[in-house]
């Protein structure tokens, strides 16, 4: 009965642990929120303040503040749809639809989607996954893995480099993907924490690209959902390289 009695009180303890360290978690997610949320509300408002204070301000001054609001706008949007994506697969998993998906078809489509950003960088694309690659999972998860690994080598990478996805069988149930830049690159003692919220490499760097911060942490999470694991390497060849492993 006392190791009955004890083995109740030591689960009873873990599972309160447990419960503070999400409280604290969440607490820290929703600080964090609030100091991203803060910048392009601010910067929107000054500018709109502006315009709407001084109406006799020179034209080409006036279109620069109006391209910027826009830019502050997009930025936003994407924050906010970020949030909602990585709160759906840590909270409403369950709601989450998985259906038969052909991943090429998928790649090609973003990189259809990015076709000016690529071309203005001066991109190479190497998209080497077979035309028949076919797995079950959630199209707007996989989706994001893809759109927010591209839009990083858009953002950080440099120009005028090559971005490359391969993929491989892993026995009977696994697909391994190889997505990598021959870019920039970053230091490896940014590697184990690239994929945290927020993580910044450089401070400002992810405010001054226009990212939400939070799309290494969605693709972390997303490849999670389907049984698999990811890992961030230096690329031999210089550039940023990810290894990912989805559920078939």
């Amino acid at each position: 009965h006392r190791n009955f009695g004890k083995s109740i009180l030591d689960m009873t303890l873990r599972i309160d642990r447990e419960k503070e360290k999400y409280r604290e978690m969440k607490q820290q997610m929703s600080n964090n929120i609030a100091h991203e949320l803060r910048t392009p509300v601010s910067s929107i408002r000054g500018y709109l303040e502006t315009l709407t204070t001084c109406p006799d301000i020179d034209p080409a001054r006036k279109q620069m503040f109006i391209e910027r609001a826009y830019a502050q706008s997009i930025r936003l949007s994407d924050l906010i749809r970020d949030i909602a994506l990585i709160t759906k697969i840590e909270e409403a998993s369950s709601q989450l639809v998985k259906e038969k998906i052909n991943v090429r078809h998928i790649t090609d489509e973003l990189f259809e989607e990015f076709k000016e950003q690529i071309a203005a960088k001066g991109f190479n694309v190497e998209n080497m996954l077979p035309c028949d690659l076919e797995i079950t999972a959630n199209r707007t998860l996989v989706y994001a893995i893809f759109r927010n690994l591209v839009e990083n080598s858009l953002k950080y990478a440099g120009e005028h480099i090559t971005v490359h996805i391969e993929s491989s069988r892993q026995g009977n149930d696994m697909c391994q993907f190889i997505y990598y830049d021959t870019g920039k690159g970053v230091g490896r003692e940014h590697l184990k924490r690239i994929f945290e919220r927020f993580y910044r490499i450089q401070e400002g760097r992810t405010r001054d690209a226009g990212g939400s911060g939070l799309g290494l942490s969605i693709v972390r999470n997303a490849v999670s959902f389907h049984g698999g694991s990811i890992t961030a390497l230096v690329h031999h060849g210089g550039g940023l390289e990810y290894r990912f492993s989805l559920h078939i």
